[in-house]
């Protein structure tokens, strides 16, 4: 079977009727559904022993390892304490300057772009107090 170019299936890096599925549904959707959806996704990491996240120190900087499944993360980790939370609090609690790299065995690992990810309203405020607390207002 084939659909757009793309097969439909279960293995060799084909798309598989889920794929087809959710891609067309987040096609339908407006900027700020993809946003919140993006926000609400759950990630699974290492749990170490205080809490917070084990972070690596790499040529790049330091970086935490997130995985999209408990499966991803066991052929990362193998057997280990975990946690998960969702991408939204994980853009809260990652100290300044931490990069969050998802799935790092993956076919696709990828860097969480940070700045794109987080909450306008959240940004917004968060400028405000950067400048003060005062940003647009009128002081006239």
């Amino acid at each position: 079977m084939d659909a757009g170019g793309g097969g439909v299936g279960q293995s060799g890096g084909r798309m598989t009727l889920a794929d087809l599925v959710r891609q067309e549904a987040s096609s339908r959707m407006s900027g700020a559904e993809k946003l919140a959806a993006a926000r609400a996704t759950r990630l699974y990491f290492q749990r170490p022993e205080q809490p917070g996240f084990l972070v690596s120190e790499t040529e790049a900087g330091p970086l935490v390892p997130l995985f999209t499944s408990v499966e991803r993360l066991a052929l990362f980790g193998g057997a280990c304490a975990w946690a998960s939370t969702t991408v939204a609090d994980i853009i809260e609690l990652l100290p300044e300057g931490v990069q969050a790299l998802v799935d790092p065995l993956g076919e696709r690992p990828f860097l969480l772009d940070m700045e794109a990810l987080r909450d306008p309203e959240t940004a917004g405020s968060r400028n405000q107090q950067d400048d003060g607390g005062e940003a647009g207002v009128d002081q006239s």
